[in-house]
């Protein structure tokens, strides 16, 4: 199995679409004012806004993006006027993250886990 796509709730799917695209998502499918979706430029990924009447309560899901190029995409993101809730940090799980909510409260980390993603000193082997 394979995760292939995740998709988040929206009540403004075209304002949505400025800020993924400004994140360096690359649009592939405009069909307002109901859904877009994205594809990552690594890897073969893809993401997917929906509208929705109504937003989930509570914190939601998170969605991860992964760079290599971690604190120069958050400066190049703050020149664009993205607004952060924590600047690149050095996590106790070995990840250096940054994170900010999308224009619908959806929660999204950027960070850089490298190798220590799928294998960190605690991996349970079989």
């Amino acid at each position: 199995m394979n995760l292939n796509q995740v998709t988040v709730p929206s009540l403004d799917v075209a304002k949505s679409i400025s800020f993924y695209e400004k994140l360096g998502l690359r649009l592939i499918v405009k069909a307002l004012p109901s859904y877009a979706r994205f594809e990552c430029l690594q890897g073969n990924a893809t993401f997917s806004i929906h509208k929705v009447e109504k937003l989930p309560e509570g914190e939601g899901v998170y969605v991860y993006f992964e760079t290599e190029l971690l604190d120069q995409e958050v400066e190049r993101l703050i020149l664009e006027d993205i607004q952060f809730d924590q600047l690149p940090t050095d996590q106790s799980w070995l990840w250096r993250e940054a994170r900010l909510k999308d224009p619908d409260g959806n929660q999204i980390v950027l960070y850089f886990a490298g190798d220590h993603r799928k294998n960190p000193p605690w991996r349970i082997e079989k």
